[in-house]
């Protein structure tokens, strides 16, 4: 790898998205749309389904009346299992890290929010306390509610998200 800057090449393609960006080539007219208020909600459980030789895995989270199913990769899936559990591993996985280094920054993770649904994609933010007020961080929603469980911190999503993405039970 060259140590000066100018005799790297660039690469190829910024233009366009990275592959796992969603996007046909033309841009989305988008809108604000409000979601509604933020209902808390609790973890039903982590669960899989088999489909030929494909296996998907799902959070669902639910507010009493209405599931919420999200897809989430296989290690989201085992963390969030082995938090549900009360299982600690050997050593810490990522989502056991993240926590840890919230903490020695001195931050505390005081709730996590899912408050975007797009392209069939959820979004998540941590909302942080901090010394100097909160302050909100994008993720993943597996990876969110992963972290949540570690802390103890209550998950909420936006009211018109459960009503697009969930269903009655």
């Amino acid at each position: 790898m060259p140590d000066d800057p100018e005799d790297r090449d660039e690469p190829e393609n910024l233009d366009e998205p990275p592959p796992f960006f969603r996007f046909d080539g033309e841009e989305a007219d988008r809108e604000e749309v409000s979601h509604g208020p933020a209902i808390e909600v609790r973890i039903e459980g982590v669960f899989q389904a088999e489909s030929g030789n494909k296996v998907a895995q799902f959070v669902v989270l639910t507010d009493g009346d209405r599931k919420l199913p999200i897809a989430i990769g296989p290690f989201e899936a085992q963390s969030i299992a082995m938090a549900l559990e009360g299982e600690r591993p050997d050593r810490p996985i990522t989502h056991d890290l993240i926590k840890n280094l919230l903490e020695r920054l001195g931050a505390n993770l005081e709730r996590v929010v899912i408050d975007d649904l797009w392209n069939d994609v959820y979004y998540a933010k941590l909302v942080l306390g901090t010394a100097n007020g909160e302050m909100e961080i994008d993720a993943r929603p597996s990876d969110a509610i992963a972290i949540a469980l570690r802390f103890n911190a209550p998950i909420a999503v936006l009211d018109g998200i459960l009503d697009r993405g969930g269903f009655h039970t």
